[in-house]
């Protein structure tokens, strides 16, 4: 694994290449990144990417959100069938025809999604911006929220707003047993449980905090408490642990019985070490969008990056 590590280092500089990667990555992964991050972050990040080669370490989605914000750059996916249940929940044909019967609405789309969506799309946000980019919506206006119905509620409580929801989830998220957390809490009544807002109600709301990825790290490095039960996908704790080192941290439980006793994304783990050599080696598979849904897509998360400075 340790040479492999030093091939993919190495490869890397020969052909100019940066390696993107997201919280839910497999540790060895993480590690050979150039950077690590959330929806927010890696868009964010893949506008100042300087790199001939894009690798992106994730999941199809944000592979083409990297496209669409490089068209001139090469981007490369490990494995094309890291897909995406949330944005499989939201098929382009059949938002087209929601969003065609609702025309006076806004349409506001998670990150989570296709391109094609993105390109149906008024504004994208991700979970670390939702609340603020909705607040910035004039009041007189109605909004479709889509795909993800949990961000969708929790936002509605957040900034006291109605919105039309479309009817997606997370499998990863909606995974997690409140019967379970509960009785984690019952042995660790030190714990606090930090959650992400794709989770459904009856899990944020045992939750001392509610954010993205990147916040959840944020809180328990400021945090004093020195315990968490994490609900979000297990990926996250390689990171958290590197930056809380000292603190406990422990997966919430799914319903599903796994060895992990945590609810992981089988799409984020389709993506390996040994993937990630081979793509960056043959530089395949390749991240094609087409040129006009490109254009269109680039308009609404050029909007959420600007609301997001």
């Amino acid at each position: 694994m340790k040479n492999l590590k030093e091939r993919i280092l190495k490869l890397k500089k020969e052909k100019n290449a940066v390696i993107l990667a997201h919280y839910y990555q497999e540790s060895d992964i993480q590690d050979v990144s150039d950077y690590v991050g959330d929806s927010l972050g890696l868009s964010q990040e893949a506008m100042q990417v300087h790199a001939d080669i894009i690798v992106f370490a994730g999941v199809h989605f944000m592979a083409e959100t990297a496209k669409i914000l490089n068209p001139g750059k090469k981007v490369i996916l490990p494995d094309l069938n890291a897909g995406c249940s949330l944005a499989d929940s939201c098929p382009a044909n059949l938002f087209q025809q929601f969003t065609q019967a609702h025309p006076d609405h806004i349409v506001i789309t998670y990150v989570n999604c296709s391109a094609e969506v993105k390109a149906l799309t008024d504004i994208v946000v991700t979970s670390s911006n939702a609340v603020k980019i909705v607040n910035s919506i004039p009041k007189d206006k109605p909004i479709i929220f889509a795909p993800d119905k949990n961000l969708g509620k929790y936002v509605m409580e957040q900034t006291d707003r109605e919105m039309l929801l479309w009817d997606g989830a997370c499998v990863v998220h909606e995974a997690f047993s409140l019967d379970k957390l509960i009785e984690l809490y019952k042995q660790n009544p030190d714990a606090q449980i930090i959650a992400h807002p794709e989770s459904e109600t009856h899990i944020l709301k045992t939750a001392s905090y509610i954010g993205s990825t990147a916040g959840m790290i944020e809180y328990v490095k400021t945090n004093p408490a020195n315990k968490f039960i994490v609900a979000t996908e297990v990926g996250i704790l390689h990171k958290m642990k590197l930056e809380v080192p000292d603190k406990i941290l422990i997966p919430a439980p799914s319903n599903e019985d796994n060895t992990c006793a945590c609810s992981q994304c089988g799409y984020m783990k389709v993506n390996t070490l040994q993937k990630l050599y081979d793509c960056l080696l043959n530089e395949t598979p390749e991240i094609k969008v087409p040129a006009d849904i490109m254009k269109k897509a680039f308009i609404p998360i050029e909007r959420m990056l600007k609301l997001s400075r």
